[in-house]
C-alpha cells in the first residue's frame, strides 16, 4: 500500500467553464525541463476540456482542505461553489490555500489501458510555507502523518 498525497486538478474549458477534479495519480518526471504527470479515466466528464485545453494547474492541498478534495471527487453537485481562486496562466484556477500549486502546458498525452496519462510542462510552482499536506492511505484520508 502506498501513501500519496491528494491533489486538484483544474483547467478552464475553451467556452471558459471550470473543470476541476481529485486525483492522487500525481509524480514529478523531470527537472530539466520541469515536468510533472498525471493520470485520468478515459471516460471521466472532464476528459473533453482536459485533453484539448493549453494549461491546467496541479493543486497539491493542505491538510485543512479534506472538505474541497471530497467535494472535487463528487459527481454531479457545484464543485466550485464558493471555492477560492485566482486566475492562472493559460486561464486554469489556482486554488487559494493549496500547500503548492504547479500551473503547467498540457505539453503531451499518453493512452494507456483505461486511462490517459498527462505530461505537463511546469511553467510555474508556488507554495504555501509551513503548510502540511493533505495524504490518502488505505481509502481514508490522514491529516497528519499516519506514523
Amino acid at each position: 500500500m502506498f501513501a500519496t498525497g491528494v491533489t486538484i486538478v483544474t483547467a478552464r474549458s475553451a467556452d471558459g467553464v471550470l473543470v476541476g477534479l481529485t486525483a492522487n495519480s500525481f509524480n514529478s518526471v523531470s527537472l530539466a525541463p520541469p515536468l510533472v504527470l498525471w493520470s485520468l479515466a478515459r471516460a471521466a466528464g472532464s476528459m473533453p476540456a482536459l485533453s484539448t485545453g493549453s494549461h491546467y494547474a496541479i493543486n497539491i492541498l493542505a491538510a485543512n482542505q479534506k472538505e474541497l478534495a471530497e467535494r472535487f471527487a463528487t459527481k454531479n453537485i457545484d464543485r466550485w461553489a464558493d471555492v477560492a481562486f485566482t486566475e492562472g496562466l493559460g486561464g486554469a484556477p489556482v486554488l487559494a490555500g493549496a500547500a503548492a500549486s504547479f500551473e503547467c502546458f498540457n505539453r503531451s498525452r499518453y493512452d494507456e489501458g483505461d486511462h490517459v496519462i498527462f505530461v505537463g510542462e511546469v511553467e510555474r510552482c508556488t507554495h504555501n510555507a509551513g503548510a502540511s499536506p493533505l495524504l490518502f492511505h488505505g481509502g481514508r484520508f490522514y491529516t497528519e502523518h499516519p506514523l
